[in-house]
């Protein structure tokens, strides 16, 4: 049974530095996110230590799907329910609110990370499937990793989306996913989310962000509402996630090998990537991404790297 929160005021103290145990803990923010929570958990938790699901504002089956994986796992996800109104990044309700007001998604987000036991974390959302060999190995490399502790592995994942006739391709505009907000962080008192006027963001501190590969799917645009039903768009049409939306239902989708030939390290500055943090992860990311995947098929890379993928993304 998840254990519920009313009204929580995050604390940096509460991150617990000094009394956290050796290994990974990942932690979830939910909301309705039934048609792929139980992939996203299935596919990650034996690279884990322990997984922390905190769900808000659900009107799907997310708190059924959770308290069933519960008893499948248990002590190993550990389920909450996060009970205040928190409002959406991108809404006018996240600009006015406090970052440490339970209505925030900077606090939501912070109690989450601070339910985490281990010293290890890194964030998971309940659209991400596992690129199985390649979540496990970074994963083992993260445990042991002395230079965890002056650097931060970033990761990133590919968008799946449908073209017209329903098979698998990616979104043209947007390919890759993960522009070093996925991470392995060994934490400090330093890190935890602060506010942004668009959304939550991690403060990584003096830690130097490193692209370490591509580990995920992730399923966004295969949600019912095509991604966008959370952020209450009606009431907020000013916000960023609109023009995203309406920028994402213009645009083609094309197959893995164009998108891959498409990319090329040369369209992310790369003259200023050795003394800009971020954008020599980019860089780095559009290499991967090139030298990577060229020539392949969205269908093969998935039966290779995630074997049993029709059972969570199916192939219509």
């Amino acid at each position: 049974m998840a254990e519920t929160v009313t009204g929580y005021v995050f604390n940096p103290a509460d991150l617990q530095i000094e009394q956290r145990k050796p290994g990974i803990s990942a932690f979830m923010r939910i909301r309705n996110g039934e048609d792929f929570t139980e992939a996203a958990i299935e596919s990650h938790i034996d690279h884990f230590d322990e997984i922390v699901a905190v769900y808000n504002q659900c009107s799907d089956a997310t708190p059924e799907i959770l308290a069933r994986l519960a008893q499948r796992h248990g002590p190993k996800l550990r389920v909450f329910q996060y009970t205040d109104r928190v409002f959406p990044p991108g809404a006018e309700g996240h600009v006015r609110t406090p970052p440490d007001a339970p209505a925030s998604v900077v606090n939501y987000s912070n109690f989450a990370l601070a339910r985490t036991t281990r010293q290890i974390v890194t964030k998971l959302d309940d659209d991400h499937v596992a690129m199985r060999d390649q979540m496990g190995a970074l994963a083992k490399e993260a445990r042991s990793a002395a230079s965890l502790s002056r650097e931060t592995f970033c990761y990133s994942g590919l968008n799946l989306a449908r073209k017209r006739d329903g098979a698998l391709g990616l979104p043209a505009e947007e390919t890759m996913c993960g522009n070093g907000d996925h991470w392995f962080v060994r934490l400090t008192p330093d890190n935890f989310f602060v506010k942004d006027k668009r959304f939550e963001t991690f403060h990584h501190g003096s830690l130097r962000r490193r692209f370490r590969g591509f580990t995920y799917w992730h399923l966004k645009y295969l949600k019912r509402g095509g991604g966008f039903a959370n952020y209450e768009l009606g009431d907020n049409p000013q916000s960023r996630f609109a023009r995203k939306q309406k920028k994402r239902q213009a645009s083609t989708t094309v197959d893995l090998a164009t998108a891959a030939s498409n990319t090329h390290p040369a369209f992310v500055d790369s003259l200023l990537a050795p003394f800009d943090d971020k954008r020599r992860l980019l860089r780095d990311r559009a290499r991967r991404m090139h030298e990577e995947f060229a020539g392949q098929a969205v269908e093969d890379v998935l039966t290779a790297r995630t074997p049993g993928w029709r059972l969570w993304i199916g192939s219509e």
